[in-house]
């Protein structure tokens, strides 16, 4: 019987050895693999909400530079309208102009095919020759000024259709990305609280394994006596009970022995009193 209880005892403890052993080795790969996704969610979050900020940034730099871009646009606009106002403005007085002199040197010329005074009219249609060439350069000017002022102003605002047009697509793609990535930053952000949360429920569920592994140790290394050990101890036991006994035997008898000495000495005495 003794020998079944010891062979079930050690049993039992290698279970539970090879149990908490193999609960231990889970739980601390399970320790090991929450605390790398803990530390991969958390940087990529970080770096999420650093590559937000810097795109909001960046959507802030395309709204200044699109509010500079407009407010100059329209201060070219208004100088154009002015300065094309001024030309056309000057171009119709000097068309006019000439359109005078022409008609007056040319009715002088009709007059001067008269035969009086033509030193006169030579004089004076030279003179008006002059003139007019010189409101002709003018007015050629004029006109290359105006078609260089609108190619200015066709070539400004195309310019700046084009860059409004690329901020509106930088924007509306950032603004994209802001979005996606604070939805992902987000995520990020719930997984680790949930594996916060799963790594701190594992390391209580260790502790609490290693607690009752201590336990266990405990108890299965305070070794029970082997059958053969406490049979060894008991045939020590009954010998000394067995030394134990004669040396009690052994006493009685010499006590038996002096109370008989004793009661033959004292009939003696009593005998020799009565003579």
């Amino acid at each position: 019987k003794e020998a079944g209880e010891e062979a079930t005892h050690k049993a039992y403890c290698d279970k539970e050895y090879g149990e908490t052993k193999q609960k231990i080795d889970e739980l601390k790969y399970d320790i090991e693999k929450f605390s790398g996704k803990l530390d991969k969610t958390k940087s990529d979050s970080v770096t999420l909400k650093d590559e937000v900020a810097t795109l909001q940034s960046e959507i802030g730099d395309i709204i200044k530079t699109q509010a500079e871009a407009d407010k100059m646009r329209q201060e070219e606009y208004k100088v154009y309208v002015q300065a094309k106002a001024d030309l056309e403005q000057g171009l119709d007085g000097l068309r006019l102009a000439l359109k005078i002199l022409h008609e007056y040197y040319g009715s002088k010329a009709s007059l001067a095919q008269q035969p009086e005074s033509p030193e006169q009219h030579s004089a004076a249609s030279g003179a008006g020759t002059s003139i007019i060439g010189m409101l002709e350069v003018i007015e050629s000017d004029f006109g290359k000024s105006l078609a260089t002022t609108e190619m200015t102003e066709d070539a400004a605002a195309t310019a700046y259709q084009k860059l409004s047009m690329e901020n509106k697509m930088a924007k509306k793609l950032k603004e994209q990305d802001v979005e996606f990535k604070t939805k992902a930053a987000a995520g990020l952000d719930k997984a680790t609280t949930e594996l916060a949360s799963d790594l701190d429920s594992t390391q209580t569920e260790l502790a609490a394994v290693l607690e009752y592994s201590e336990k266990i140790r405990a108890m299965c290394e305070v070794k029970p006596e082997t059958y053969e050990e406490r049979a060894g101890r008991r045939q020590a036991e009954i010998e000394g009970l067995k030394e134990a006994l004669k040396i009690l035997e052994g006493e009685a008898v010499l006590l038996q022995r002096d109370q008989r000495h004793s009661g033959l000495r004292g009939a003696a005495v009593a005998r020799h009193h009565a003579k």
